[in-house]
Parts: structure tokens; C-alpha cells; sequence
């Protein structure tokens, strides 16, 4: 009963397109084409049906329509790199098919960035959206031999980084907590293992990672810059299969395959990385440091028929770095053997209901807990400093294809927030007094609707309208703050107590989307678009690369959400049958509520965080430029952007504000950034991959002058961000060697020989700034990779 309403309410305001449709007994032939290795979609595949000579292409999820009267038909499935399908057809009901092509070994000329059709780029509405396939990530020189997706990301237009080593990454001026990362639909508020160095994503399980960094849909949410949507593959349906590797950094290990034939079938894989012994093999200092990760994905596919589809798809992840010797400054704690530990668990279970040719409706319970743990053993001074964020979701979106031209999405989605900021537990017999900082909790709603239509033969729209709001809830003591005073420790106007599952505050509006597309002539088209975006929960750190121990935090009666509002316009070109692709976009992007930090904040275990942040506006503009080789032996892209960032932090206050008021870049500001990629192919058997990227140096903060106080030098800052370090610059290489897969074996193996920094280049990961009488200066750089990097990997699959 409860579904009926459910579908009902999401129908309702649709009734003027369904009844129409109505008249027609007309039937339609619908299904998925995939890979039949990897259960992958094949986007942009040609439909054709012979017998009329009617045909189509599959979307960006293989999916097909074509309407069709009751009859019999053969039905040709093609698409480039693939061997030809065809199929013969009886159509008298509603028939869902599943084909699987099988690609061509003897074709090279592979799509390099993204699988799509060949003028995709061109044809689709939406514009700042990219994908990549596992494939092609595989072939790009990977640090230490461990395939990583966050750091492929970096080598498209309008991505950065603050470091090597930093977690996250930036986008269009974004800070790293603004880009919603899911897994299958699954948030993770943690992307990196071994604090930055590598991402969490096991390469074997993974089937494509698509970054919406311009166009975002109305369907997505909660972050303020971009998304980043990576999908597992589907288990294999036909037989056992067992793959793994041996690297340097990690081993893999994954197994998939049919419980039920063509009903039930799973996916496990595991990556586990045990690097105690290297640490051996240096100086003395290092020989008690520990650095290891492991993570387990999982998925199980059931269906029981045509309509019904379930799916169940788990991760775990755990990392533990310890250092064998440090002393907590933040905590006035002199400790040794300072132990970190943070974990990730996650799961989705995902009912997808195929209810007729025109509706299908998907429905997501999720599940997300990122917790961190900072220990240390000492019997005086032994502590446990623990954070905790648990994100729970409950989901469901409605599409329905009203008819060729005309396709709707409509959904609603419910998450339920809990953050343990810090919770400081003593050991059994030290001195340190125990602190426990108040649970945040709130619900964030949503709910959007959105239209693709094609107006005509050379326009196309795409309109989206998205409503969210967070409501904070009890038990909490809520602090209100005097605005003729600035924002201390203590100087709180009011205090009021609410209670457990109370309401006591909440903020939210629209966020309307618009995506124009204009065909110019074959092969060519401009784009334009404009999105708002509305973030509630920020991860808040003022350190420029944040850690992973950092602490979130929601917005409340004292910290407004960000908003941010991007307006972008783009223009598009193919040549020499989509061989060549040409694209150049640019944007502005303002921010209202932008988060910084007062000088000298200290958010560790601070139950005020809201007398040490500062709001203000945000702008970030640019141009991103792209030419890609897409066929050939050689194969690849070159990309510059230009961007810069400003905050503005004003206020009635001298207290409050940064740089006088006035404007100032970000910490991640990075005017100029040039990458290029090249993969040369001669064989089936053997690539040859080339990456080079260049970037400003981000900006930082000098002091202008030094004093000298009973005898202790003391710097003097004045403005900042206003310098900035070194510029970045890196050469990578691999070559990949591939059995032929034109000659068929029971175990196939593959070797990656890779080379990070080939020119052992010293980038500067910050400069900082400490007298050192010995050599009578101050200022230090710091490179996290200052050497060449080899690495070799061996890959098998059983």
C-alpha cells in the first residue's frame, strides 16, 4: 500500500504527459546493452532494426527504447570496438532485453577518456562532465604501481591539489569537503588511505568514475563544487572467475561469479597493503613507523525476472599509520608513538522496479560511517581522541520516458545526520581529563523534478529544480550571539536547551538547473548552463591540506550552509570523424558563507567552533581548454586551464576580518595548470603511456618582518596568502605488458613497469619558516617526492 502512495505522489504532477500516450497499442522493444566481460554499459551503442529500418542509441546507462507494433524482428546491436549482435525478436508484450557485445581484439583505436559514443561530447546537453573508464585509468603512470582514480582526476581540466600527499582534491575553486564522492550512490567522507598518498578505490572492482564538475544534476546535492560518481561493476553472471596482483604498495585479490546463473551473482574484492618491513630497511628513526590499509568492496546482483532488480553493494576500509616518535602540540600532551586510525563503512541496497515501457522506479536504502582514532600509549599521558560521522539515506527517483524527445526524472531523498565532533578518552592511568563534545544531529530533505527535452533538431534543453533543507534536532544547547559584539569564547547573548528530537532550527530554499545545447552544424555546438548548489555539512580545518582526522560539522543557528551559484558557457568541435576533439569552457562561480578561519584557530576539541570560523563571499572564475586524440596508435590529450579563487572575510569587527576586508586568493589557487597525456599502442600487446603535468604553485603565507623578544626571534604576518611556493612539475611514465587476448588462455596475466617524477624533480609541498642558527636562515621547503619513484606490478585473472 505504502508503495502504491508512494508512486502515485511521484505521478501525480505528470498526468498531463501520460494520458496522451494512452491511446496508442503501439509496443516497445527496451533493454541494456553491456560488456559481456565487465557487465559494463555500452553508451552510445546503435540499435537497429532491419526489417524497418527504425533505429536508436543507448544512453549513458546502455539503456534503449524503441517503439514498435506487435511482430517479429531482427535487430542488429553494434558499436565501435565491438563484434556485431544481431537478434531475432518477438514482440506481442512488453520485451526487456539484455545483450552483451563482446569487444573486437583486433581493433586499436580506443576512446582514451571517456566511453562514450564518439560525438557524445558534442550531442549531450549537459557540459563540465566527464568520464573515465577503468581501462584507460589503468594505462596512466600510477605513483608506486597503485592504479589511483583521485589522481587521474587531476589530469582534467579545472582539477588540483594543494600537494603530493594532500587528500582530496579541488575543483573550480572549490575546497576538498565541496565534491560529493559516492560509490554506487554511497556518500564516503573519506577518499584517500595513508593520508593522501592513495585513494580508497580498488581498481579491480571499479567500472567507470564520471566527475560533474559543471553540469550537475537536479538528482545530486549537497556539495557545493562538483560530484564524483563511481560505479562498481556488475558481478560476472556466466562463470567463477579470481583476479588479483602483487605490487610494491598493495596486493589485490577478487573473486565473481553466479551463485543462480543469470539470477544471483556476487563480487568480492580485497586490497591489502602491509609496508612495516620497508621501514625497516631506513634510518633508525623511521624503524617504528607503521603505514598500512586494507579495504573490501562487495556486490550482489538479484534478479528474479525482468522487472525487479536488487542490489547490495558493501564497503569496508581501515587504515593505520603510526609514527615512533611526535609531540602533540595542539594538545599540550608530549606523547611518543602517536597511533592514527580511521575506518570506513558503507553499504546501499538498491531496488530497481522496471514497471512498464514509459516508468522506472529506483529505490536506495543507504548506509555511511566514517570514524578516526588518535591514540597515543603513554601511561601518563594515554588518550584516545575519537570522531564519528553517520550518514543514513533513504532515497527513491522516478523516470519516465514520455517519448522519444521527452524524458522526466523526479525523486526525493531523506538523510538522517549524527556527528561526534571530539571525544577525548583518558587512558586507565593517565592525567589527561576526559571531554566529550555534543552530538550534532539533523535531517537534510530534498526533493527535485527534471525535464530533458530536445525542442527541435539543433536545441536541446535540460531544466531541473531542486528544493533541500536541514533541520537541526535535539537534545543540544543552542548558543545565540549579541551582532553589536564580535564572537568570543563566553560572550554569548542566550542559551536554550532543547530537547531530545526537537526542531530548534532550519535552512534550506531552491536550487534551480539549466542546460542549453545549440547545434551549430555537424560536429560542432555551443553549451551554456547555471546551477545552484547548497552544502549543509563542511569539513572544517586550518590546515591547507585537510586530514583525515579533521572534524565535520554541520550548518546550524551560528554557521550558515554554503551556497554556490555557477554560470558556465562552453563551446564544442569534432573533426576528421570524431578523431579530434576541440572544447573550451569557461565559468564564474560565486560562493555565499565561504568558510575560513580566524588567525591562530585551534578546532581540536573546541566546543565554540563557531567563535573560531569566519564567513564571507567566494568567486572563482576561469577557462578550461582541451584538444584529445581519440584514434590511432598514439592516443591522448593536452589540457590548460586558467582559474583563480578569491575570499572576501568582512565584518564590522577588526577581530573578523582577514586582509582588511579586503579580497585574497585561497589556499588553493592555482592560476595556471597544463597537463598532457600520451598513450602509444602498436600492439595488442604492449602500450607505452606519457604524462606530464605543470602548475602554479598554490599560495601561502610569509611574514613581512621578525622581532626579536628576550632573545627569542618572532615573525611578523600582515596579509594573508598574499606569496606563494614554487611551481609544480612532474614527467610520469609505464609501459604495460598484455598477453594477446586474441588467443584465448585459462590464466591471463599482465606486468606494469611504471616510473613517478622521471626527472626527480623536488616540488615543494609548503614552505615553512624556523630560525636555524647553523645556517642563518629561515625558510624551509618541504617536497614530499623528491625522487624518482620505480614500481612494478603484476596483474593475473583466473
Amino acid at each position: 500500500m505504502r508503495f502504491r502512495l508512494l508512486l502515485l505522489f511521484q505521478l501525480g504532477w505528470l498526468l498531463p504527459f501520460t494520458l496522451p500516450a494512452q491511446k496508442t497499442s503501439v509496443h516497445s522493444l527496451t533493454g541494456y546493452v553491456r560488456e559481456a566481460v565487465t557487465g559494463k554499459p555500452i553508451a552510445g551503442a546503435t540499435v537497429f532494426v532491419q526489417n524497418n529500418r527504425k533505429g536508436t542509441r543507448t544512453g549513458s546507462d546502455g539503456y534503449f527504447v524503441i517503439p514498435l507494433p506487435e511482430g517479429r524482428y531482427t535487430v542488429r546491436f553494434s558499436h565501435v570496438g565491438y563484434v556485431v549482435k544481431t537478434e531475432a525478436v518477438t514482440l506481442n508484450k512488453l520485451l526487456l532485453l539484455n545483450v552483451e557485445l563482446a569487444e573486437d581484439s583486433q581493433y586499436l583505436q580506443e576512446v582514451v577518456v571517456q566511453t562514450e559514443a564518439p560525438d557524445r561530447n558534442v550531442r549531450k546537453v549537459e557540459m563540465g562532465v566527464t568520464q573515465l573508464s577503468i581501462k584507460n585509468i589503468k594505462r596512466i603512470p600510477a605513483f608506486m604501481g597503485e592504479v589511483d582514480i583521485v589522481r587521474s582526476l587531476l589530469l582534467l581540466p579545472g582539477v588540483t591539489t594543494v600537494g603530493e600527499g594532500a587528500t582530496g582534491f579541488n575543483v573550480r575553486g572549490g575546497s576538498v569537503d565541496q565534491n560529493l564522492v559516492l560509490l554506487d550512490e554511497v556518500p564516503l567522507f573519506n577518499t584517500s588511505h595513508l593520508f593522501g598518498f592513495f585513494s580508497v578505490f580498488n581498481p579491480d572492482v571499479v567500472r567507470d568514475a564520471t566527475l560533474h564538475r559543471g553540469g550537475i544534476a537536479a538528482g545530486y546535492g549537497g556539495r557545493a563544487s562538483s560530484v564524483l560518481d563511481i560505479k562498481i561493476k556488475e558481478p560476472e553472471a556466466e562463470k567463477w572467475t579470481l583476479n588479483g596482483g602483487i605490487g610494491l604498495v598493495s596486493s589485490r585479490l577478487g573473486v565473481e561469479g553466479p551463485v543462480i546463473p543469470r539470477k544471483l551473482s556476487v563480487l568480492a574484492a580485497t586490497r591489502v597493503s602491509v609496508n612495516d618491513f620497508l621501514f625497516q630497511l631506513g634510518p633508525p628513526s623511521l624503524r617504528g613507523t607503521k603505514a598500512n590499509f586494507y579495504d573490501l568492496t562487495t556486490k550482489v546482483k538479484f534478479q528474479p525476472n525482468e522487472q525487479h532488480t536488487v542490489t547490495f553493494t558493501g564497503y569496508v576500509s581501515r587504515d593505520v599509520f603510526k609514527l615512533p616518535s611526535d609531540s602533540l602540540a595542539s594538545l599540550e600532551v608530549n606523547a611518543s608513538s602517536t597511533r592514527f586510525d580511521y575506518e570506513t563503512m558503507a553499504g546501499a541496497v538498491r531496488w530497481n522496479y522496471f514497471i512498464s515501457k514509459r516508468f522506472n522506479l529506483a529505490t536506495t536504502a543507504i548506509w555511511s560511517r566514517y570514524q578516526t582514532e588518535t591514540s597515543v600509549p603513554d601511561s601518563s599521558n594515554a588518550f584516545r581522541l575519537q570522531a564519528e560521522v553517520l550518514h543514513r539515506q533513504v532515497r527513491s527517483d522516478l523516470s519516465i520516458n514520455v517519448n522519444e524527445k521527452h524524458q522526466v526524472q523526479t525523486g526525493a531523498s531523506l538523510i538522517d545526520y549524527s556527528i561526534q565532533p571530539n571525544r577525548l578518552v583518558p587512558g586507565p592511568f593517565s592525567n589527561v581529563l576526559p571531554v566529550v563534545l555534543p552530538i550534532e544531529r539533523a535531517y537534510e530533505v530534498a526533493a527535485y523534478v527534471q525535464d530533458d527535452w530536445n525542442l527541435t533538431s539543433t536545441v536541446a534543453l535540460q531544466l531541473g529544480l531542486r528544493y533541500s533543507a536541514l533541520l537541526n534536532r535535539g537534545p543540544a544547547d543552542v548558543r545565540t550571539y549579541s551582532p553589536e559584539q564580535p564572537r568570543e569564547p563566553g560572550t554569548a547573548a542566550a542559551e536554550q536547551e532543547y530537547g531530545a528530537g526537537k526542531i530548534y532550527h532550519s535552512s534550506g530554499g531552491i536550487e534551480p538547473r539549466l542546460a542549453v545545447r545549440w547545434n551549430l552544424a555537424p560536429g560542432q555546438s555551443v553549451k551554456a548552463g547555471y546551477h545552484r548548489l547548497r552544502q549543509y555539512i563542511n569539513l572544517i580545518t586550518n590546515t591547507t591540506a585537510a586530514l583525515p582526522t579533521s572534524r565535520w560539522k554541520l550548518a546550524d543557528q551560528n554557521v550558515s550552509p554554503v551556497i554556490a551559484d555557477q554560470w558556465s558557457l562552453g563551446y564544442f568541435r569534432n573533426i576528421n570523424n570524431d578523431a579530434i576533439e576541440l572544447s573550451a569552457e569557461v565559468y564564474y562561480k560565486t560562493l555565499q558563507n565561504a568558510l575560513d578561519y580566524k588567525d591562530g584557530a585551534d578546532l581540536t576539541l573546541n566546543a565554540l567552533p563557531e567563535t573560531d570560523l569566519l564567513q564571507g563571499r567566494g568567486q572563482a572564475y576561469g577557462l578550461e581548454t582541451q584538444l584529445r586524440k581519440n584514434k590511432g596508435a598514439w592516443t591522448g590529450w593536452v589540457s590548460y586551464t586558467y582559474s583563480r579563487t578569491f575570499l572576501t572575510i568582512d565584518s564590522p569587527f577588526v577581530e573578523e576580518r582577514i586582509n582588511g576586508g579586503r579580497a585574497y586568493p585561497a589556499n588553493f589557487d592555482k592560476p595556471h595548470t597544463l597537463n598532457a597525456t600520451a598513450t602509444y599502442r602498436p600492439s595488442l600487446r604492449f602500450s607505452l603511456s606519457l604524462n606530464f603535468t605543470y602548475s602554479t604553485g598554490r599560495p601561502i603565507t610569509q611574514p613581512y618582518g621578525r622581532a626579536v623578544i628576550n632573545g627569542v626571534r618572532v615573525p611578523i604576518f600582515i596579509n594573508r596568502n598574499q606569496e606563494r611556493i614554487p611551481d609544480y612539475h612532474r614527467l610520469d611514465f609505464s609501459m604495460l605488458f598484455e598477453q594477446d587476448p586474441a588467443r584465448q588462455r585459462r590464466v591471463q596475466q599482465s606486468w606494469v613497469f611504471a616510473i613517478y617524477n622521471v626527472y626527480a624533480h623536488k616540488n615543494a609541498y609548503s614552505v615553512f619558516y624556523r630560525f636555524d642558527p647553523r645556517q642563518d636562515k629561515d625558510a624551509f621547503k618541504l617536497a614530499i617526492f623528491g625522487s624518482v619513484f620505480p614500481s612494478l606490478t603484476w596483474n593475473f585473472k583466473f
